[in-house]
């Protein structure tokens, strides 16, 4: 006698079936959903920054007078040359000290600012607009009213020093002195931006850590650095990021204040080289190399930037 089979009536194979079926019809339309939201960003992305980026790329092994139809391909001449210029050190140099300073000016600075408004304190609100209104304003025109600041003859800090028989330094002539003045401007304009960013992030902390760390008997010190820096982390890592971005790109500061001066390379970044050479020495092809290798010096920091709080998450 041959023995019942054993399994699932046939009407609830069917019933599985007819629900996988359902589900997945139901997956392909979400990812169909979600591909008809996303592609128009991803058009506009493809056609205003990754398809200029390989252009940009393609045009680095070319020789390109920008005001001539034609363009000869060189190969590796155009790196060649960056890489061997005598100016590339000091421009590279001058970009390296410049970004670091303005990203630990901007972030201190802005962090402290965050702390202090973030407390219950009279007149708040319009110090709050007063610290985020420089970001708003055109970087051209920051520079212009800096450089009424910094003018060794009648600025405002000749003024001061002259006060305490200081000679003001030579802002304008000077180098060393011409980076810090580029690199404080820059600072001032845009601390309100990381100064919101930290402001926000500190109202939206726990307060309960920090006031049992009170109870325990820390100090003010203490309390910063063990309990609200590391709830701010991310915020840190987020600005580190976005903040180093905006200041190797900074243009309109240099070019209003210093256009690259004094004497050759004093404040010539290389976002500023690759304007001098492409616009002012007719050079597009050695512009789109030193704009290429900006890109892998700012990709290769983007990259190590993320591993290392991919590191940190992980402990």
């Amino acid at each position: 006698m041959e023995a019942p089979r054993s399994g699932p009536p046939s009407s609830a194979r069917s019933a599985g079936s007819t629900a996988g079926a359902s589900r997945s019809t139901a997956r392909r339309r979400e990812a169909w959903l979600a591909l008809a939201l996303l592609a128009p960003n991803l058009i506009l992305l493809g056609i205003f920054t990754y398809r200029p980026l390989i252009d940009n790329i393609r045009l680095s092994f070319y020789a390109w007078n920008i005001s001539s139809p034609n363009a000869q391909f060189i190969g590796l001449d155009n790196y060649i040359e960056w890489f061997t210029r005598e100016d590339t050190r000091t421009i590279v140099l001058n970009t390296l000290t410049f970004t670091f300073f303005a990203v630990l000016g901007s972030m201190v600075l802005g962090l402290g600012l965050a702390m202090l408004l973030d407390q219950k304190l009279k007149g708040r609100n319009f110090a709050r607009s007063v610290v985020f209104a420089p970001f708003a304003i055109s970087g051209a025109a920051i520079g212009v009213a800096f450089q009424f600041i910094f003018d060794p003859s009648f600025g405002l800090i000749q003024a001061v020093l002259g006060w305490f028989g200081i000679e003001s330094p030579d802002f304008y002539q000077v180098p060393g002195w011409a980076l810090f003045m580029v690199t404080v401007t820059f600072v001032w304009k845009n601390l309100g931006y990381t100064f919101v960013i930290y402001l926000a992030a500190l109202q939206g902390l726990s307060k309960d850590l920090d006031e049992a760390a009170a109870i325990d008997g820390a100090n003010w010190w203490t309390r910063f650095t063990k309990v609200t820096l590391p709830q701010l982390q991310p915020t840190t890592f987020f600005l580190s990021i976005t903040v180093t971005l905006n200041s190797v790109q900074v243009f309109d500061v240099i070019n209003v204040m210093t256009q690259g001066g004094p004497q050759i390379e004093g404040t010539t970044t290389l976002v500023y080289q690759v304007y001098q050479e492409t616009f002012v020495n007719f050079r597009a092809g050695y512009g789109a190399t030193a704009a290429t290798i900006l890109f892998l010096i700012l990709l290769g920091i983007t990259l190590v930037q993320v591993r290392y709080m991919d590191k940190g998450r992980g402990k």
